[in-house]
């Protein structure tokens, strides 16, 4: 498929609703409002298509940049290319999804992540908290270092709740994330969610709710799935 093609397609999938759903969450024109599961369709034969999937983002459009991360694949994306992805990203789909998801399959993921998290700009920051918890999801632990991310639990402790709005949303991810995936980091990941408690996040109109990260990793581990891995972010 060309890029004009699979816009066609999408802007066929579009739904009012969901167009206003999605803008409750932080969309802004141009978009469609495809579902998730009508995206997926047009991944039949443009699965790791990562030079269309270059394209769609660059296009602006919510759908098409939320389905360019579905479609490529990260580990055959130069590390400028995912930075200018990271400084391009808005809304918690993009940021916290799209970006991530490419970011995670790159062995420089890792360095970008730490980076971002520094960033002033919100989106730029919650790119690098939700590819931390990417990575710690998929890659294995050799891969890792627990003492890094210790630290940066510790930095989730001591920020999160002067955070801006979505930065705290995906730290307390991060801290779930760190606590299910990695087992040498789950007790530690505890403290931190029991020091931390609930996080507050302005969501908008929208019935998405904060998880209690003591609660969510006090469940995995009850039925002993702390360690398992995913195959990938995407989903």
């Amino acid at each position: 498929m060309t890029t004009k093609e699979t816009l066609d397609r999408l802007a066929a999938y579009g739904q009012e609703n969901i167009k206003r759903l999605l803008m409750n969450q932080g969309a802004k024109e141009p978009l469609f409002g495809v579902k998730v599961e009508d995206m997926k369709t047009l991944l039949k034969g443009n699965k790791h298509n990562t030079p269309l999937a270059k394209e769609l983002f660059d296009t602006g459009n919510f759908d098409a940049m939320y389905l360019a991360g579905l479609m490529a694949n990260g580990a055959d994306m130069t590390e400028a290319e995912l930075d200018a992805w990271a400084n391009t990203a808005y809304g918690s789909s993009i940021s916290e999804y799209t970006v991530p998801w490419v970011a995670s399959e790159n062995p420089v993921g890792y360095g970008l992540a730490l980076k971002w998290i520094d960033s002033c700009e919100e989106y730029v920051a919650v790119c690098g908290w939700a590819t931390l918890s990417s990575i710690v999801a998929v890659w294995p632990d050799s891969a890792l270092d627990t003492d890094v991310l210790a630290a940066l639990l510790g930095r989730v402790q001591r920020d999160v709740h002067q955070a801006p709005n979505r930065v705290r949303y995906t730290m307390n991810n991060f801290v779930i994330t760190a606590g299910c995936y990695v087992a040498e980091l789950t007790d530690y990941a505890l403290h931190t969610a029991a020091a931390i408690g609930p996080v507050s996040v302005q969501v908008g109109n929208t019935a998405c709710k904060v998880p209690l990260a003591t609660e969510y990793i006090q469940r995995v581990r009850a039925r002993g799935s702390v360690g398992k891995k995913r195959k990938t972010a995407k989903c």
